[in-house]
């Protein structure tokens, strides 16, 4: 496999990948109030059965994502496109944020996901970065997972941050 900056050319391929994803687990909000203090805890709930979720973002935005010119890498095998991860900078606080990270259906599971991490971090510390930054519904309970396998942290949330109303998640990592 190889991962390398994504070409005009392969954003059909991107667009044409399943962005959607099964989840038995979901982080559920709980919110209070009192004395003086707001207390918000997200626990794993499991859900009574399997639930598909559409991918929350536009995929508008890709070619947008490509005319910026910073990082955007595809992993591809054979000439096929198996992945891909789009992260734009902010330089302000030395962040890369990673605004999409998609593996086909029949390749999760195998380190596309991992390796094109691992790239986007070489490329965010050969520009002076210091940190990796993204964001997921709490619906998304595998890439949850994910990001914890990767060494991403919780450092906090938004409530209605989506068109749907979902909550973000966001996680970051020092790199």
């Amino acid at each position: 496999m190889i991962v390398r900056p994504v070409e005009l050319t392969d954003l059909n391929a991107c667009l044409a990948l399943e962005h959607s994803y099964v989840t038995n687990y979901v982080w559920q909000m709980e919110e209070s109030e009192g004395a003086g203090k707001v207390t918000v805890v997200f626990r794993t709930a499991r859900l009574p059965r399997s639930m598909r979720v559409k991918y929350p973002k536009d995929y508008d935005d890709l070619l947008a994502s490509w005319r910026r010119g910073e990082c955007f890498l595809v992993a591809e095998e054979d000439g096929e496109v198996h992945g891909y991860l789009d992260m734009s900078v902010q330089s302000w606080h030395l962040t890369g944020w990673v605004d999409n990270l998609a593996v086909a259906t029949a390749h999760r599971r195998q380190g596309i996901g991992t390796a094109l991490l691992r790239k986007a971090a070489e490329w965010a510390r050969q520009r002076g970065l210091s940190r990796l930054m993204l964001e997921i519904q709490t619906k998304n309970y595998p890439a949850i997972c994910f990001c914890q396998k990767n060494g991403f942290a919780f450092c906090g949330f938004n409530d209605r941050y989506y068109t749907n109303q979902d909550i973000a998640l966001f996680f970051a990592r020092s790199i």
